[in-house]
């Protein structure tokens, strides 16, 4: 049984023409330039982003060490608010296994959710950076969406910055509503600023981004300038182009051999911790066959699976792989010395289970 606290009764939506500047979101080199250009000494500027991301203050009220008329300066270009752009959520539901999903309003208009994944002494948090998604994948409720806008980079941070829980969690997966690299500009933003040792101070290790696959975008996040290598995991779900292809059109474009190809040229399986995410369907990718297939496709690679079990969802004739199936297959991966791992479905009485974030219920309301 789920409860559910809600801040309000109806999440507001913001005015898109009103929004105002935020200061979250802006890494220090840009809060040090913003501080010139308001005819402050540039340090300020770097006072601004401790109490943003060491201090996680929400006003700028609070940053006591900066000057009066500074504060002020940034209200005013604030749109006269005192936020530095941080919001808590308009609601949150608690599944009865201990998982949290948030819904924050968006500068859209729209809203986003989130998800707090407790499991034993590991805290994770699985953050969205899309208001629904393009990528179509069908077995996936936000891809049913449709797709809405890119989150901002402080909107990505916000998930992070305004909830109770930010102390305790352990680990950070961009898994949420949205494809991380159709949104690189801003999800790279984000990135940098979670692993800044200045910044939130996580380590690069303990975050993951999850992607269908999308090869430009790709080599740049494996390039990217991040304080340590983040992790890395890739929608698989099957090793054949035919079968990939009818799950998840992004195969057209971006086939999964020449995924495992950049991956492979820019040895980036040495350099941080790869997985390859794979949702399980019976009777469709579940067989000995497929096992054969993974064994070949990722050959030499350093990596590890994670077997999904599959949430069912309206109107789609794919059916879930029963756990005993499961736990056989994974075996079989593990004769062939393939890590695996079976991930435990959770939050999945409130919506909040890998695949079944959806918004557009709240959006329509």
């Amino acid at each position: 049984m789920s409860t559910t606290a809600e801040t309000t009764s109806e999440p507001d939506r913001p005015d898109p023409r009103s929004l105002p500047s935020t200061l979250l979101g802006m890494d220090r080199e840009e809060l040090c330039r913003m501080a010139e250009n308001l005819g402050f000494p540039a340090y300020r500027g770097t006072q601004i982003h401790h109490w943003l991301y060491r201090r996680t203050v929400r006003e700028i009220g609070q940053m006591t060490n900066l000057p009066a008329a500074l504060r002020e300066t940034l209200r005013d270009r604030a749109g006269g608010t005192d936020t530095v752009g941080a919001h808590p959520p308009v609601s949150v539901n608690e599944s009865s296994d201990g998982t949290r999903k948030y819904l924050f309003p968006t500068a859209h208009g729209g809203f986003v959710e989130s998800a707090l994944i407790p499991e034993g002494k590991r805290i994770t948090l699985c953050l969205s950076t899309q208001v629904g998604c393009r990528r179509s994948c069908t077995f996936c409720q936000t891809a049913r969406q449709g797709f809405q806008g890119n989150l901002q980079a402080g909107e990505i941070l916000n998930q992070y910055h305004s909830i109770p829980e930010r102390e305790r969690i352990t680990n950070i997966v961009y898994m949420g509503m949205g494809e991380p690299l159709d949104n690189w500009e801003n999800g790279l933003r984000s990135l940098r600023i979670f692993t800044d040792p200045e910044g939130y101070a996580l380590a690069a290790r303990r975050i993951t981004l999850s992607t269908v696959g999308i090869h430009p975008q790709l080599e740049h996040f494996l390039r990217a300038d991040t304080k340590g290598p983040v992790s890395l995991a890739i929608s698989l779900h099957t090793p054949f182009p035919e079968e990939r292809r009818r799950l998840m059109p992004v195969e057209n474009a971006n086939p999964i051999e020449e995924t495992v190809r950049l991956i492979r040229e820019l040895r980036a399986d040495r350099e941080r911790r790869i997985s390859f995410e794979y949702t399980m369907f019976s009777g469709f990718n579940d067989t000995q066959r497929h096992v054969d297939g993974i064994a070949r496709l990722l050959n030499g690679l350093r990596f590890r699976i994670n077997l999904i079990p599959f949430h069912q969802i309206e109107g789609v004739d794919l059916r879930p792989t029963s756990p005993e199936e499961i736990e056989a297959f994974a075996e079989r991966l593990r004769r062939k010395d393939i890590p695996t791992f079976i991930r435990r479905s959770r939050g999945q009485d409130i919506n909040a289970a890998c695949g079944l974030l959806w918004t557009r219920h709240v959006q329509q309301g």
